[in-house]
């Protein structure tokens, strides 16, 4: 969608949902089009980068692409908070089996999240 309005955001920022990318496509939907502004909303290593940002972030940003958009943040942010409430449900069904997961994670190569599953299953 941010390639049909001209905006090159990937181009700049390796992580466009990452802070300072999700500021930037709150800025655009609440309809902020202006460079400058967009950019200075940049934060940590990227702000290294201002002046290719600002080149990035001019386009033909319309308020269709702000509706799409803004819906599909939506619904990034609807999927978060659902895997987060099953995150914590699955922790809270692994708690007696803390101390296995501990020992399962120095396995290397395994995070928690392939022990959880091995647990599980």
């Amino acid at each position: 969608m941010l390639e049909d309005t001209g905006i090159k955001l990937s181009c700049v920022a390796s992580d466009i949902l990452g802070v300072s990318g999700r500021a930037m496509l709150d800025g655009l939907v609440a309809g902020t089009t202006d460079p400058e502004v967009l950019s200075e909303l940049a934060r940590g290593r990227l702000r290294q980068k201002l002046p290719a940002l600002r080149e990035a972030l001019e386009g033909r940003f319309q308020p269709h692409h702000a509706l799409v958009i803004g819906a599909i943040l939506s619904h990034l942010d609807f999927l978060d908070e659902h895997i987060d409430r099953l995150s914590e449900a699955i922790e809270e069904q692994l708690a007696p089996f803390e101390s296995a997961l501990g020992l399962a994670c120095t396995i290397p190569g395994v995070a928690s999240r392939t022990t959880e599953v091995l647990f599980s299953e």
